[in-house]
């Protein structure tokens, strides 16, 4: 396929936190690659998915859940600038909305935000297969009021309804030029990050309450092996002394079975012998220091 042959576009896909933007880009793309989890704010940094559709290569920009973080609370609003600065980079903007929640405080202020900017934009109700067709219809009638959308696509990321339209929209939007990336590559997050993510994640799944948002991990250290392992040293970084014993667990026992899972999850993702050691690092004020912010690919808000 010569270049003159193919298309590259790119999506970015926003939207309240929980409404299922990253269930979607993986479900699209085809393979994992953001993490998930029933609780909000999961995603905290910006993650490209990328598929193809005929002669397209389709870059999904998944962006952290866009709200109103508290004056003082440095990582969120890192996460809502992150969110906000990839529309910018969208040759195509799609607002996922929880049909199921329907149009809530954050996302009217969302679509009032692209009216007003005017920013070329499609709404995607996701959710569809928890939400009934006239409510489906209702939210969709409401949201396009605003003048915000060119298009309206109601899909369900978790059963695939509707999300190969969208996906053909996408890939019709798509511009004409070469591909940017291999043809077999499903996205451009550094495997240190990628660690540091699924380790995330199997916390996430975990713990309760609000934990999961005072904490991070990052990848200190990665080692290759001759027999093509892999060796990875992953920090839990978390604020308070009491905080470092609930990740523990009794015994070592929740931190043993967090590095379990992710170990499993990440021998599959790189297909190959994954040893992960897990050790949990007390920072206090660690949301406030701009080298974790790196780490996770965010820019320190001034």
């Amino acid at each position: 396929m010569t270049d003159s042959e193919t298309r590259c576009g790119f999506v970015a896909v926003i939207g309240a936190p929980n409404a299922g933007k990253s269930t979607l880009v993986n479900k699209m793309v085809g393979a994992k690659v953001s993490i998930v989890s029933p609780k909000v704010q999961t995603t905290r940094t910006r993650v490209l998915g990328i598929a193809l559709r005929g002669d397209s290569q389709i870059v999904f920009i998944d962006t952290p859940g866009i709200f109103t973080p508290r004056e003082r609370e440095k990582l969120g609003q890192a996460m809502v600038q992150a969110a906000w600065k990839s529309i910018g980079d969208g040759d195509v903007v799609a607002l996922i909305v929880d049909s199921e929640k329907g149009l809530t405080k954050d996302t009217r202020s969302i679509i009032a935000t692209l009216a007003e900017k005017k920013t070329p934009s499609v709404l995607v109700l996701n959710k569809i297969d928890l939400a009934p067709r006239p409510k489906l219809l209702e939210l969709s009638a409401e949201a396009n009021a605003s003048g915000a959308f060119s298009e309206t696509f109601m899909v369900s990321a978790l059963t695939g309804d509707g999300v190969d339209d969208f996906l053909a929209y996408c890939g019709d939007h798509a511009r004409p030029g070469p591909w940017l990336f291999p043809e077999d590559q499903i996205t451009d997050m550094p495997m240190r990050l990628l660690a540091a993510e699924v380790v995330r994640e199997k916390l996430f799944l975990q713990l309760h309450q609000e934990l999961p948002y005072a904490l991070t991990v990052e990848t200190v250290n990665w080692e290759e092996f001759k027999d093509g392992g892999v060796k990875i040293d992953a920090e839990i970084i978390v604020d308070r002394e009491n905080q470092k014993g609930i990740v523990l667990g009794k015994g070592g026992t929740r931190i043993k079975s967090v590095g379990a899972a992710a170990r499993l999850e990440l021998m599959d993702a790189f297909d190959r012998k994954v040893h992960l050691f897990l050790r949990v690092k007390v920072r206090p004020g660690w949301s406030n220091r701009a080298v974790h912010y790196r780490a996770m690919g965010l820019e320190f808000p001034i």
